[in-house]
């Protein structure tokens, strides 16, 4: 493959991976190893500049994900903080306080790390709510705040009018739950409670939001109708008479000596608590001070937030332990002589790969710098002192399984593919039976979970050997429910060969590339015997796609697996049958709700005509098929010219000639 090649194919690949992850909501990938073939792509583009195509992802920041949201105007701004460092910084904060007013006094209170909102209520009732955004402009996210159990939807009081700031967060043991939760799913978990916080809230179903747990301290009257506030301590209590969960241990106090000795106390706590804090914040008590002092063009003069640096302690690296996550990485954890950090006793660090080991000269006997910031899991910064030889190596087997790992050039990961891996098994059993897979009805997460905690289920194939009898003995289990898992079981082993190969696993193959691959080869052993160079006269299928699919089959466990599949019944063929040809050639994007079909029942009449299917509107899209509510995509089409059709211009295409 010349330069120009491999260059389309990260492009290709690159945007089939940011539409899964910015319009179909289900990416293949991890961040990590998209971020790694763009910037292998920027790379490339820069080394040959005669390459350059404005249409590149490398031109486009992230893509653009699907906003439902509305944008609302704040009346009053929702200022952000300036921020203090060091006990002299704050005291130079009160210096200029003074020099404007007399007889200050000051509230105290802990700074929260989350997502800032403002609530509003109308005669009591909540009206909307909306992110901070800019400051000037936020997004109504209204229907997923209405399910966060703390935020009140009356108050105790008919106000005419109140406009509220609060913090929305993600409480420690909530951000346990999700965490544990995804790595179950092998989804890239979040890094630290904020993060779930703010993609939380900002999820189009709030069925999702209210699954995750979030919760609400309110901080701040930002404007009232109905009630005469003074100052910021009466305006606290007030908010917690009308039902809002206010800010936690909030402090008036005379002086900004005690003001600090109030945020070097909440520091101290900070381990111990439920939520994160990464400060404490000193406000002003006076409204009449504060309209005195006024603001900045970008802080309240009149507030200052105190950061609490990340604290960092030397101690002895004792062991690394080597873990296989639910996608197969091999992830390395220091294991440390414990020390105290930021309130909480520190045993375990995160070492992330080799070459991070590398960079660092990590081994184990060495004295090292730990560092525990925002993220929940502490950092090894640094080696203090070398008393070890080299740098601690990964193994070349995985220590779960025993079968060669991996490491793909461009990224920094080191991996198991053995789909049979133990360590893995949780997650490629929830794939295997997602609704785009196998299908199987009854075998959600929880029951599989279940099922491998007895012992029913140590491999894939398990699945078929399970016993309806020994189901109905288990707990909360009945024969019905245990029977009706049996017979959906049975019912997936005639699912065509794509979803099977999806249900797979295979690196970078979704459920419409492994159909295209079923259609293509038609049966399981022309797939395993097929060459990259075959796989790649696939249209859409690039060379890290069809590189993937010969690793995967390459694999003795792999073959193994099919194997046994083939040996309980389950389908090994493609049932896909082009009648005819008269969309060979074409591409046809569908959006909106039709009426006689669903988007899937269309989409395969397109397919057995010779034809392809696409989420995206392009210059290369041969027609839109648009039905009820249609949007965007719409749009699109007839700002690009794309003929645009109806569910009967379709169905005239399709009729029998």
């Amino acid at each position: 493959m010349n330069i120009k090649e491999q260059i389309e194919e990260l492009r290709r690949t690159l945007k089939y991976h940011s539409d899964r992850y910015y319009n179909d909501d289900s990416p293949e990938i991890e961040d990590y190893e998209y971020d790694m073939m763009m910037r292998e792509l920027k790379a490339l583009e820069e080394a040959h500049p005669e390459y350059d195509s404005p249409d590149s992802p490398t031109k486009r920041v992230g893509g653009k994900a699907d906003n439902s949201f509305e944008s609302v105007a704040h009346t009053v701004r929702m200022e952000s903080l300036q921020d203090a460092f060091s006990k002299e910084e704050i005291f130079d904060f009160d210096k200029r306080v003074c020099d404007a007013v007399s007889g200050v006094h000051y509230v105290v209170e802990p700074k929260i790390d989350g997502l800032s909102v403002s609530l509003e209520y109308v005669n009591g009732e909540f009206f909307r709510g909306s992110t901070r955004g800019d400051g000037d402009t936020g997004e109504d996210v209204s229907g997923n705040l209405r399910v966060i159990r703390n935020i009140p939807l009356k108050l105790t009081r008919a106000l005419p009018y109140i406009e509220v700031r609060g913090e929305v967060y993600m409480p420690k043991k909530s951000f346990n739950r999700v965490v544990d939760r995804q790595l179950i799913n092998g989804e890239k978990p979040f890094k630290n409670p904020r993060n779930a916080a703010a993609g939380s809230l900002r999820q189009k179903d709030s069925v999702v939001t209210a699954s995750r747990g979030l919760d609400i301290f309110v901080f701040n009257v930002q404007q009232v109708e109905g009630a005469e506030l003074t100052s910021h301590k009466q305006s606290l209590d007030f908010l917690k008479e009308l039902g809002f969960n206010t800010i936690p241990f909030y402090t008036r106090v005379d002086s900004i000596e005690e003001a600090f000795s109030c945020v070097e106390k909440i520091g101290e706590q900070r381990g111990e608590l439920e939520f994160d804090i990464d400060g404490a914040v000193i406000k002003v008590d006076d409204f009449d001070d504060r309209e005195q002092l006024g603001s900045t063009s970008k802080f309240p003069k009149w507030a200052v937030a105190f950061k609490y640096p990340p604290e960092e302690k030397q101690t002895e690296l004792v062991d690394i332990e080597m873990a296989v996550g639910r996608t197969g990485v091999l992830t390395p954890t220091a294991v440390l002589n414990p020390v105290h950090l930021a309130g909480t006793t520190v045993s375990r660090a995160t070492l992330h790969n080799q070459d991070f080991i590398n960079e660092k000269g990590v081994n184990i006997g060495d004295i090292v710098t730990v560092r525990k910031a925002g993220d929940i899991i502490p950092e090894v910064l640094c080696v203090n002192e070398k008393r070890s030889n080299g740098n601690f190596l990964f193994p070349s087997v995985c220590p779960s399984c025993g079968e060669p790992v991996y490491r793909e050039e461009g990224e920094a990961a080191i991996r198991c593919i053995n789909p049979e891996c133990p360590a893995q098994l949780l997650r490629n059993l929830i794939h295997f039976c997602s609704r785009d897979a196998m299908d199987i009805e009854g075998l959600g997460p929880s029951i599989l979970e279940t099922f491998v905690d007895n012992g029913f289920i140590e491999k894939t194939s398990d699945i078929y050997h399970l016993d309806e009898n020994e189901i109905a003995k288990l707990e909360g289990f009945k024969e019905t429910s245990a029977n009706n898992i049996i017979t959906s079981v049975e019912n997936s082993k005639q699912n065509d060969l794509g979803k099977l190969l999806f249900a797979l696993g295979i690196r970078h193959i979704g459920a419409k590339a492994a159909k295209l691959l079923a259609d293509k080869f038609h049966n399981i052993d022309n797939i395993m015997n097929a060459s990259v160079e075959d796989i790649l006269t696939i249209d859409g299928y690039g060379a890290i796609m069809a590189e993937a699919v010969v690793d995967f089959f390459s694999g003795d466990s792999a073959k193994q697996l099919i194997d046994e599949l083939r040996a309980v019944g389950v389908n090994m063929e493609s049932e896909s049958i082009v009648k005819d040809n008269r969309f060979e050639g074409m591409t046809f994007v569908l959006t909106g709700t039709l009426e006689h079909y669903k988007r899937s029942e269309a989409s395969a009449i397109i397919e057995s005509m010779g034809g392809k299917t696409s989420s995206n509107v392009s210059k290369k899209t041969s027609y839109v098929l648009s039905g009820e509510a249609s949007g965007s995509k719409l749009d699109k089409a007839n700002a690009l010219g794309i003929p645009v059709i109806s569910e009967a211009e379709f169905e005239e295409m399709i009729k029998d000639e």
